[in-house]
């Protein structure tokens, strides 16, 4: 292999020997008498969570309390409207070239077929044993816009103007939005209904990443559900205050979102 290629090489499949070393770097710095610990990410930084989230929790203290939290992370295994799994195949593809197998959770690989699945959250999350928090919107823009209706889905530009603003999506459109949502309810569900030590909090914005700034994290007009706020849900559940699994009625019923589409930049004329 030529020097360069081995340069890439190394890059790619790195993430994991990267991971250990910035914890390995921060256990002498006080990580390791740590009481408390919240490992949290938000996008791919989301999805990370789950792949790294038990193995945080060995990491640390024993009598320490880890919880781990993913904000717009729950991609699913969906199919785009042209019903293929173009995510699945992306994630496949992404899988072997990392090498990510060999660090999927172990008890999940052994119960499915097609291990390389356990990288979709919705087949990992069962076999998660430190409690979890998922933020997520029902329609999470990255997932409508890429998972969903890919340009490779919609090649004559049909879903254009609704993927600009949904306000100008046809009847159709909205029906298949809902289904988007329907799906991720469905995926979760099992989380829902049968875990007491993990919380939730899924509205129905067109976002991506809600934890990362004040105005949707906690301010006066930050977005609701049930009158409580996302830090009002991440906190009742992270000090064990309460059963936070928070889930919004269907769009366009929530009148607190700050949506990512339309986009005051973007005119539809």
């Amino acid at each position: 292999m030529e020097p360069h290629f081995q340069e890439i090489a190394s890059l790619i499949t790195g993430g994991q020997r990267i991971w250990e070393a910035i914890i390995h770097d921060l256990l002498p710095k006080g990580l390791s008498r740590a009481r408390k610990a919240l490992l949290s990410g938000c996008s791919a930084g989301g999805l990370a969570t789950f792949l790294h989230c038990d193995n945080f929790t060995k990491m640390l203290p024993s009598n320490a309390s880890v919880k781990c939290l993913s904000d717009a992370g729950f991609f699913l295994d969906e199919r785009d409207i042209s019903l293929n799994y173009s995510m699945r195949s992306f994630y496949h593809d992404l899988v072997a070239l990392q090498g990510i197998e060999q660090n999927l959770n172990p008890n999940c690989t052994r119960s499915i077929s097609n291990p390389k699945l356990c990288f979709f959250p919705q087949y990992a999350l069962n076999y998660i044993s430190t409690p979890y928090f998922i933020l997520n919107s029902a329609y999470d823009v990255f997932q409508f816009h890429h998972s969903l209706v890919p340009p490779s889905a919609d090649l004559h530009g049909h879903w254009n103007r609704c993927k600009l603003d949904p306000a100008a999506c046809s009847a159709y459109q909205i029906s298949v939005l809902q289904g988007l949502r329907r799906d991720m309810l469905v995926a979760l569900y099992p989380f829902y209904k049968n875990s007491r030590r993990d919380g939730m909090f899924l509205n129905s914005c067109f976002a991506h990443c809600q934890s990362e700034s004040q105005d949707t994290w906690f301010a006066v007009d930050s977005p609701r559900i049930h009158n409580k706020t996302i830090a009002e849900a991440v906190g009742d559940w992270y000090f064990s205050r309460k059963i936070t699994k928070e889930i919004d009625c269907p769009y366009p019923c929530d009148k607190t979102c700050h949506n990512l589409i339309p986009s005051p930049q973007v005119s539809l004329r």
